[in-house]
């Protein structure tokens, strides 16, 4: 199963006629990215047409503390939305790292499941959540056959790769770095910043770039992370080689870098390009909110060279609040 549209519930169905009909609820501290950059058309071409799709991250299904229930009211709100597709930001379960196998391929059944009620086609992108049996507690052999991110791969196809979308090219990254004393860092390998390198060079000139990672390029957090978090054997905060991938991307057209991981609301703008970093589904692991940010998700819109973010509260509340502050 890859997110093929459920019979009956795509936008059209849903009477969805452009990006501005349907209206929610907005948190009030919604954020919205806009960014205007010149792209290159053909003399007399039609500009392309707006679209609207959602990014769900950091669903961490389980099924403890309402989890599923609050992923299906997520998902439900989205195929309400009018969007185009949706993009799912990584850390689908909580959590393939430490645990044995039933319990692994019982979350991935329950995510997969679940996911069902979008009813609109998911592109995925790897979180470091959604590797299996990494840490030794988990009782897994490295030489297990889903072992690692093959758990992920078995369900959702590469971990990292490209689509288009009315004229945008979207870039789908692997930013899990898997590390030799079983643990993992955010980092984008040389294979993958090579494949990087040669997709964008592919594109038409000033062809219009959306990246996706589930760890984040660019963010502030760990200036404001809970201080445990500065206490991890490896950097689990950012992509560690970001340096390497901003060089990659620094002469296109990129008009907006997606990311997850942090359950924060953010964008840093570098260079004229948001970094929005998209909240979570889960808010603080279905536990409350996360550093300000509570249960939700990203509606985007593209429009032109316009990227625009808004956070999205889904309604969603918990048997067991603990809410996390700065």
């Amino acid at each position: 199963m890859k997110g093929q549209p459920a019979a009956g519930a795509t936008a059209a169905a849903a009477g969805c006629t452009g990006p501005s009909m349907h209206r929610r609820h907005l948190l009030s501290g919604a954020t919205a990215a806009p960014l205007l950059l010149p792209a290159a058309r053909a003399i007399g071409s039609a500009p392309e047409p707006a679209f609207r799709f959602a990014f769900v991250t950091d669903c961490h299904i389980q099924p403890e503390l309402m989890a599923a229930e609050g992923c299906r009211s997520c998902f439900r709100a989205v195929a309400r939305g009018c969007y185009d597709f949706v993009i799912q930001g990584g850390d689908h379960v909580y959590d393939a790292l430490e645990v044995d196998r039933a319990r692994a391929n019982r979350l991935m059944d329950l995510y997969v499941e679940t996911e069902q009620a979008i009813g609109l086609k998911v592109h995925h992108v790897i979180g470091n959540h959604d590797c299996f049996g990494i840490f030794r507690k988990s009782g897994v052999a490295p030489s297990a056959p889903d072992y690692g991110k093959q758990y992920y791969i078995e369900r959702f196809g590469p971990t990292y790769y490209a689509f288009d979308h009315k004229g945008v090219h979207f870039v789908v990254l692997d930013s899990i770095g898997l590390t030799p004393d079983r643990s993992y860092e955010g980092r984008i390998d040389a294979a993958q910043l090579a494949w990087l390198a040669r997709d964008l060079a592919a594109q038409p000139a000033g062809r219009r770039i959306i990246v996706a990672t589930h760890i984040p390029l660019v963010t502030a957090l760990s200036i404001y992370e809970p201080e445990e978090w500065t206490r991890t054997p490896h950097n689990w905060t950012n992509i560690a080689n970001a340096r390497d991938v901003l060089r990659i991307l620094r002469p296109y057209n990129v008009i907006a870098v997606l990311q997850g991981h942090s359950h924060v609301v953010e964008t840093v703008m570098l260079n004229g390009v948001p970094f929005i970093t998209g909240g979570a589904v889960s808010g603080n692991w279905w536990q409350g909110s996360f550093l300000g940010t509570a249960e939700g998700y990203m509606d985007i819109t593209v429009d032109g060279d316009r990227v625009t973010a808004s956070y999205r509260d889904y309604g969603f509340r918990t048997v067991d609040r603990h809410d996390v502050v700065i």
